[in-house]
């Protein structure tokens, strides 16, 4: 049964749908920020990305890309170059090491070594940046950051999910 343009074209951007958000994120510089009341809520939404995508299908972005991407954010955003690939990777590692020693997947766990991974990014990022290229950083701004990046999580986590599951029930029709 031949598929018709239009089905397949969505297939095809299913199948790739992190990577194209990924991109997207870093060519847009794009940030989720909220003012309410004079106070600035912004999370990492890359970060999410990242961590989701390579705990539940690693193959879908490549390391390669991960570090492409981390090297068009720093020129977008103006920082060291290098500083954005450094912590994706990073954020990669933890992981894919997650996903190595975990039996059965669970959000709350997942949830977890979410708020462990980007509280340790945070911590190389603000270190990096602070001690060696001698930039003035809030910690608290980057820190309240990481907390609603930490507290969005299970919103897109369900939002990914059922994208995942989309791409599995294609996959699994062929």
């Amino acid at each position: 049964m031949a598929l018709t343009f239009s089905k397949r074209l969505f297939q095809n951007f299913i199948h790739s749908f992190p990577i194209l958000l990924l991109f997207f994120l870093a060519f847009t510089g794009f940030d989720f920020s909220f003012f309410f009341l004079d106070v600035n809520f912004s999370f990492n939404f890359i970060y999410i990305t990242i961590f989701y995508w390579i705990l539940k299908k690693p193959e879908r972005l490549g390391y390669g890309l991960i570090f492409l991407t981390g090297i068009i954010n720093d020129v977008v955003q103006n920082f060291p170059i290098g500083i954005s690939p450094i912590n994706y990777l990073l954020l990669c590692s933890i992981a894919s090491f997650i996903r190595a020693r975990t039996l059965l997947p669970n959000l709350i766990y997942d949830w977890l070594f979410f708020l462990i991974a980007i509280l340790i990014i945070s911590s190389v990022n603000f270190s990096i940046l602070t001690i060696i290229f001698d930039l003035q950083i809030s910690y608290g701004t980057l820190m309240s950051s990481s907390i609603i990046t930490f507290i969005v999580y299970p919103l897109f986590s369900k939002l990914f999910n059922q994208i995942y599951l989309l791409d599995l029930r294609q996959e699994n029709a062929k």
